[in-house]
């Protein structure tokens, strides 16, 4: 049983994609800092010192009673909250992300669409010049080609 997995977990697309997940990671977290350190500090400075981590409905108050000074405070009270700011972040870090893999996917597709695109040209398989797929005989060396 053990050998079976070993080598189910050694062929390549195991390993491609454990490879893959672990990238997925790290670009994940580098997004989340981008808007958590860069993107989203400017944005609550436009909008009046807004600190998006701290804005909060409170549904139920907890222990003590509101106002909370943050949304860490509330939470340690024990209170309900709906956490819209870390909602907005979030969906800005999705907006960032998809926008990434829509990138990859485009550039993925047009690799694709350029494979396949048949070829004008074909080689002589006497002289090996470059002659038109539709050619009967090769214009270099006068030889009869097949036609494909």
């Amino acid at each position: 049983m053990f050998k079976e997995f070993k080598e189910f977990v050694v062929r390549g697309n195991m390993i491609d994609l454990a490879v893959a997940f672990i990238i997925g990671l790290a670009f994940a977290a580098v997004v989340n800092s981008l808007v958590k350190d860069v993107i989203m500090p400017p944005i609550g400075l436009l909008l009046g010192n807004v600190d998006f981590n701290n804005l909060y409905v409170v549904l139920k108050e907890g222990a003590t009673a509101a106002p909370y000074a943050s949304l860490d405070a509330a939470q340690k009270a024990g209170a309900v909250t709906i956490n819209y700011g870390l909602f907005v972040s979030t969906i800005i870090t999705f907006i960032i992300v998809a926008f990434v893999l829509f990138l990859i996917v485009r550039v993925v597709n047009r690799l694709r669409r350029q494979k396949v695109v048949d070829p004008d040209t074909k080689d002589c398989e006497y002289c090996f010049s470059a002659i038109p797929v539709k050619a009967t005989r090769c214009p270099a060396c006068t030889s009869e080609v097949a036609t494909q």
